[in-house]
């Protein structure tokens, strides 16, 4: 029997709130480890070098460093990151940033 490896997730979101939701439902979930929360993607950089997670949950919009711009420094970096946008706002502009980045 091949035991499985949990996903490992580096949650990004300026809202702690938003964390601490993610956090709870993820932990119910017997194959998924958080490895890491920070609050901006500055953070988030450095957190996804020292932890290498298997999938990133980045907000856009944070202060500093938003999610757009550290989700195209992650993926020019470490290629083969998979990083998942998520944000409450509706503006089209940041939803195609993402998805470009």
């Amino acid at each position: 029997m091949t035991i499985k490896q949990p996903i490992r997730i580096l949650m990004v979101d300026d809202q702690q709130l938003m964390l601490e939701g993610l956090r709870t439902l993820l932990e119910m979930e017997f194959d998924m480890e958080v490895v890491a929360e920070v609050e901006n993607g500055e953070a988030a950089v450095n957190a996804y070098q020292t932890h290498q997670p298997d999938v990133v949950l980045m907000d856009i919009r944070m202060p500093g460093m938003d999610g757009v711009e550290a989700t195209r420094r992650i993926c020019a970096r470490w290629p083969s990151a998979r990083v998942i946008i998520l944000t409450t706002f509706d503006e089209d502009a940041y939803v195609f940033e993402g998805i470009r980045a």
